[in-house]
């Protein structure tokens, strides 16, 4: 049925209320130059009406007939983003010292480790990390569920931090966190989140509910 979106395709409905945007998985936005020649053979193939770059970083294949998407999933051969659906929606990770000259963290190395661990984990609400190698943040993270955002000595951590209607800048956590600690703290961030928030409340409205005193408890308990 044409006009809502499919979410166990990954398909998002589009203005038109007739045809699909599909959005393949795409870790950090990182991609092969054969993984690019795939989705313009299976945009041309189905007739797309365009191809776009998302804030997401990743590539969707924009205006399918909805009797097209199975076979152009199974021509990608490749996983849905998970772009719609109470989940881990993204990890959005800026180049960090693995290519920019102002990286002063590895923050795609982390970015690409959360991903693995997180993409597409069911939650109360949708939930955004974002991983920037240094204070430019250039993946967001003042404006993420949960920031990381590196600096000289580790990387600071944020949460709460939204978009939307009512935007919220993001709580700092923590500073100085070492590579290797960023992972289990950001696994008690989810773990409480998803234990202790009310369906569809967003972790920074969690947070203001309980306040910024009471999570920080929560989360070194």
């Amino acid at each position: 049925m044409a006009g809502k979106d499919l979410l166990e395709k990954g398909a998002v409905v589009q203005r038109d209320k007739e045809t699909y945007a599909i959005a393949p998985h795409l870790p950090g936005g990182v991609v092969s130059s054969d993984t690019l020649r795939k989705l313009a053979d299976v945009a041309d193939q189905y007739g797309a009406q365009a191809i776009k770059v998302t804030g997401a970083q990743r590539i969707a294949i924009v205006g399918i007939k909805e009797e097209d998407i199975d076979h152009a999933w199974k021509d990608l051969d490749m996983k849905p983003g998970a772009a719609i659906g109470l989940c881990v929606r993204s990890v959005k990770i800026c180049p960090g010292t693995t290519f920019c000259k102002r990286g002063r963290q590895d923050s795609l190395k982390v970015g690409l480790k959360l991903d693995e661990l997180y993409h597409g984990m069911q939650l109360p609400n949708k939930l955004k990390i974002g991983v920037s190698g240094c204070p430019n943040s250039c993946a967001d993270n003042h404006f993420r569920d949960i920031g990381i955002m590196g600096m000289p000595n580790g990387f600071k951590i944020q949460v709460g931090g939204k978009g939307g209607i009512k935007p919220r800048i993001a709580d700092l956590l923590m500073e100085n966190v070492s590579e290797e600690d960023v992972f289990p703290v950001v696994d008690k961030i989810i773990k409480v989140y998803a234990e202790n928030a009310k369906k569809h409340e967003r972790l920074g409205a969690y947070i203001d509910r309980i306040s910024l005193e009471e999570f920080k408890k929560q989360i070194e308990e």
